[in-house]
C-alpha cells in the first residue's frame, strides 16, 4: 500500500476494481459514453446542439426534428444498446445490477425503455430495423457510419473511427439525463492494471503499476492510448500535450467533470453474454415480432437464468 499510491484517483472510479471489499485491480484510464454526431448535418438542421442537462425527452424531440428537416433518421436506434439503456436507467435512479449481482431493474422498466425507442423507430426518427440489426461493434457498420443517420450513442475514444468516414467532421455531446436532471452517464475504466497474488516480486510489480499510474514521464509517453489518465494531477498536466481526437476526448471529459455520478461496481460474469441477448431480444421488437413488453419479459427471464448459472 505504501508503494502503490491511489490518492489522486477518484474514489468512485477506484472502487470499480474492488470486489467484496478487496481491491483486485486499479483503473489506468477512463472513458464515457457520448452522443457523437455529424456536425455539419446537425447544425444545418437548426436543432440545438446536445448540451449538458438535456433530457431523454429533449433528445427525442431533437432526433424527430432532425429527421423532419433532413430526411435522415436523427440517430441510431438506441433500443438495441444495453449501454444506452443503462444510462437511461441510472437517470431513473436505478441500476443494471444489484450489489449482489442480480438484476437491478424489472420487466416494466425495460418495457418502458423499449416502448420509448420503438415509438421513435416507427416514426422514422431513429434508424429502422434493417439498419440497426447490422450493428457489429464497428463504427463503419453503424447507421451514422453508413450515412444513414445523423448521430449515434457510443463511447468517446472509439468514436475516433468516424473521422475517416465522415469528412465534414464529428463532435461529442453529453448523454441525456433523466427527466429531473439526474445524470445516468458515468466515467468507466478503459482498462485495469493488476498483479497476480502469486507473484514472487510483489513490491517490484506494485512499483511498476505505480509508475504507469502516477509518473509524469510515463504519462507523456502513454498519452491517451490507455484512455484519459485517472490520476487527477497527471490528467491536468498532460491535457495540454494531447492532440487531434485525443484532445477532443479530453476536452469532452473535462466538460463533464464534477457533473456525473459514481460508476457502478464491476458487472457480474454473465454481463457479456447478456449484451448479445439484449440486442437479440430488441431485434424482435424492431421487426415487430414481439411487443416491447413481450421482449422485456423474455429478456428478464433469460437474464435471471444467466446470472444464476
Amino acid at each position: 500500500k505504501d508503494v502503490l499510491r491511489t490518492s489522486e484517483i477518484d474514489s468512485g472510479l477506484l472502487a470499480t476494481g474492488r470486489v467484496d471489499g478487496t481491491q483486485y485491480a486499479i483503473p489506468q484510464g477512463r472513458g464515457t459514453e457520448t452522443v457523437v454526431y455529424d456536425v455539419k448535418t446537425w447544425k444545418a438542421s437548426g436543432v440545438p446542439l446536445p448540451a449538458h442537462g438535456w433530457t431523454w425527452d429533449d433528445w427525442a424531440q431533437a432526433v424527430r426534428a432532425i429527421e423532419e428537416r433532413t430526411g435522415e433518421p436523427g440517430a441510431t436506434d438506441p433500443g438495441q444498446s444495453e449501454d444506452a439503456f443503462e444510462v437511461w436507467l441510472r437517470g431513473q435512479g436505478k441500476a443494471l445490477y444489484t450489489k449482489e449481482g442480480g438484476l437491478g431493474f424489472t420487466a416494466a422498466d425495460l418495457t418502458k425503455w423499449w416502448t420509448f425507442t420503438d415509438r421513435l423507430r416507427r416514426e422514422g426518427a431513429v434508424s429502422p430495423a434493417e439498419q440497426t440489426t447490422q450493428l457489429d461493434g464497428s463504427v463503419e457498420n453503424t447507421p451514422l457510419g453508413r450515412g444513414k443517420a445523423v448521430s449515434d450513442t457510443n463511447w468517446d475514444a472509439p468514436s475516433s473511427g468516424y473521422l475517416a468516414i465522415i469528412p465534414t467532421g464529428i463532435a461529442l455531446g453529453p448523454m441525456p439525463s433523466g427527466s429531473d436532471g439526474t445524470p445516468g452517464q458515468y466515467f468507466k475504466p478503459s482498462m485495469f492494471l493488476g498483479v497476480s497474488a502469486h507473484t514472487g516480486h510483489a513490491e517490484a510489480a506494485a512499483q511498476l503499476v505505480d509508475f504507469l499510474l502516477n509518473d509524469e514521464g510515463a504519462a507523456k509517453i502513454l498519452g491517451a492510448t490507455r484512455g484519459i489518465p485517472v490520476n487527477e494531477t497527471i490528467r491536468e498536466e498532460t491535457a495540454p500535450l494531447l492532440k487531434d481526437f485525443d484532445k477532443t476526448v479530453a476536452d469532452y471529459q473535462a466538460s463533464l467533470e464534477g457533473k456525473l455520478k459514481d460508476p457502478p461496481q464491476a458487472p457480474p460474469s454473465g454481463d457479456n453474454a447478456l449484451q448479445s441477448t439484449f440486442q437479440r431480444d430488441y431485434d424482435q421488437v424492431s421487426y415487430e415480432r414481439m411487443t416491447p413488453r413481450e421482449a422485456a419479459e423474455n429478456y428478464v427471464t433469460e437474464a435471471k437464468a444467466e446470472l444464476r448459472s
